[in-house]
């Protein structure tokens, strides 16, 4: 099989990358070559801008199926799909659970869940304009290229190279010990997916050519934002004590707490179904922290510092 993946090489299209090599399968990659361009030796690669518009490297070429890692505004989906033409067997979004509406859902909701409106005109990528315009991406998928068509939506991505601290900051901070302080409700509702699950579910989906759209989610077994805590310092061999704080303390998007619980509760059965594994968060945790301490444990961009939480827990032990 030829793949060609377009862009993130950073995390989720590594962990896509990997898996499509380990199944035999040539790959492709296109991006600007920023990122990772020691990786992956035996790949072809292809230079080019999605941000500018520049596809000239893909106007040549034939695959069995296209990956799109980094498409997040239409213009990127529209003219990839207008560069490779019909000389792609398949092409497979990655998307996200922004997508959905954000009221009305219960627990164990499916990939029939209604969407929010698709928007076109955005600029800038923020908690408003993300979901909206992945919802005008897969639609353009959709549109084009009709049972040819895959979607993956995952849930929070987790796993080693992850650039974004949401699940390294809990995984560090258990791994410390001591009281821990938490800024939310410990019963609530986590999911996240393996990185190397998602990878593997991607390729999955592109050798047995299903359409459709499908939820990655994790872990192997439902978890709490409390458990997930506990389970990171079992694996590290600390003792944790959460110590529930004030959330308007925390600063804005603090890693994994999220006031809709029922989004955090999604159906993984179609995709565990077609090919989804399921790691244990014990050993994704392990991975994370084994990575984390080779790469030398550099300053993490969000959570607490160690002052902030300190002080929040003093305040709380003089009360």
């Amino acid at each position: 099989m030829r793949i060609l993946v377009l862009g993130g090489m950073s995390f989720v299209g590594r962990a896509i990358v990997e898996d499509a090599l380990r199944a035999g399968a040539e790959v492709s990659l296109f991006g600007r070559g920023k990122t990772g361009p020691e990786l992956f030796p035996s790949a072809i690669r292809y230079r080019g801008d999605r941000d500018s518009g520049d596809y000239a490297a893909l106007r040549d070429g034939t695959w069995d199926a296209v990956v799109d890692v980094s498409g997040y505004f239409p213009r990127h989906v529209d003219q990839a799909m207008e560069a490779l033409e019909d000389r792609v067997g398949r092409y497979l979004f990655v998307s996200s659970h922004a997508v959905y509406q954000r009221t009305g859902v219960g627990p164990g909701s499916d990939e029939d869940t209604p969407r929010r409106p698709p928007m076109r005109d955005a600029d800038v990528l923020d908690d408003d304009t993300y979901g909206p315009l992945k919802v005008a991406c897969e639609d353009d998928v959709m549109s084009r290229y009709g049972s040819r068509a895959t979607i993956v939506r995952p849930g929070k991505v987790a796993g080693p190279y992850d650039p974004s601290d949401m699940f390294t900051y809990w995984v560090r901070r258990a791994a410390q010990g001591g009281q821990v302080a938490l800024p939310a409700d410990p019963e609530q509702p986590i999911q996240i997916v393996d990185s190397r699950d998602l990878g593997h579910l991607v390729v999955r989906l592109l050798v047995d050519e299903r359409p459709g759209a499908f939820h990655a989610v994790g872990p192997a077994e439902p978890t709490t934002l409390g458990g997930l805590i506990e389970t990171c310092a079992r694996v590290a061999g600390t003792e944790v004590k959460i110590v529930p704080v004030s959330p308007e303390a925390a600063p804005p998007f603090f890693p994994l707490v999220r006031p809709n619980w029922p989004s955090q509760q999604r159906s993984p059965a179609k995709a565990r179904a077609a090919g989804l594994p399921a790691t244990p968060l014990e050993t994704t945790a392990a991975d994370v922290l084994a990575w984390d301490r080779e790469r030398g444990e550099p300053p993490l961009r969000n959570g607490f510092t160690t002052a902030e939480e300190q002080a929040l827990l003093a305040e709380v032990t003089a009360r």
